[in-house]
């Protein structure tokens, strides 16, 4: 099995080198692409009015100045040898879940892999700070991730789909099991800080804001928060297939 490991934390991002150790319990055939620099919230996006810059940095590792997506693409259709029969991205440092899917580097690569019809699986490692230090224990994913990714691959899926795989933060022995969830909702917003530079100009952040949930049983939400691990399938059909009749009357 040849397998084609993305993230969008970054080429030299730790939790790579975990998803490398463990794709290494699968196969010997392990290819990385992955982005120059740290692409976390650019989703799906395309580098299409710049050029892709791509540097070699060890065998089977390869560096691509820009997004997620053009790593998978940059991957499949340029440098492995033939299409990889499973593509992994991550371990992103930090859940995946409810409404931040949307923004997910990290989902995107296992996106893009299944728009090109090749079998992908996001993980992401939920952390948690001691001070001002995020700790991140990759640890869990490392421990459960082989076992787990053995069933999955073994499991048919229709066309268009993806998994996204989220692990709870804390210890392999504290998991409390492994549960399949759908997507839930977060109650967050994005909100515009203004600063001023050394010049008195003034430059922008765009900072998170968000309101406890407790989340819906069955929701990736509710699994993380009760130490399960979530797997929660996706697909790119983002048409609202129930209202399609109400909206055709509408129109009629």
């Amino acid at each position: 099995m040849r397998i084609l490991l993305t993230n969008d934390d970054g080429i030299h991002a730790e939790g790579l080198a975990s998803l490398e150790r463990v794709a290494r319990t699968l196969s010997d055939d392990v290819w990385v692409v992955a982005p120059e620099q740290d692409q976390s919230g650019y989703a799906h996006s395309l580098s299409i009015s710049e050029p892709l810059r791509l540097r070699k940095i060890g065998e089977k590792h390869f560096a691509v100045r820009g997004t997620p997506t053009d790593c998978v693409i940059m991957g499949v259709k340029k440098i492995l040898p033939g299409a990889p029969d499973l593509i992994l991205s991550g371990i992103n440092s930090g859940a995946n879940i409810a409404d931040d899917v949307t923004y997910s580097g990290t989902v995107a690569g296992a996106m893009e892999g299944a728009l090109l019809g090749i079998r992908s699986i996001a993980l992401s490692q939920g952390y948690s700070y001691v001070g001002e230090d995020r700790v991140v224990p990759y640890e869990t994913t490392e421990a459960l991730a082989p076992a787990l990714l053995k069933k999955l691959v073994a499991t048919p899926l229709p066309d268009g789909v993806l998994l996204n795989v989220n692990f709870p933060n804390c210890t392999p022995e504290e998991v409390a099991g492994t549960v399949v969830t759908s997507q839930g909702k977060l109650v967050h917003s994005l909100w515009v800080d203004e600063r001023r530079d050394g010049r008195g100009l003034p430059y922008y952040w765009l900072r998170f804001g968000r309101e406890p949930v407790e989340g819906k049983q069955g929701t990736d939400l509710y699994a993380l928060r009760n130490r399960l691990v979530s797997v929660t399938p996706l697909q790119l059909d983002l048409t609202a297939h129930e209202i399609r009749d109400q909206l055709s009357k509408a129109l009629a």
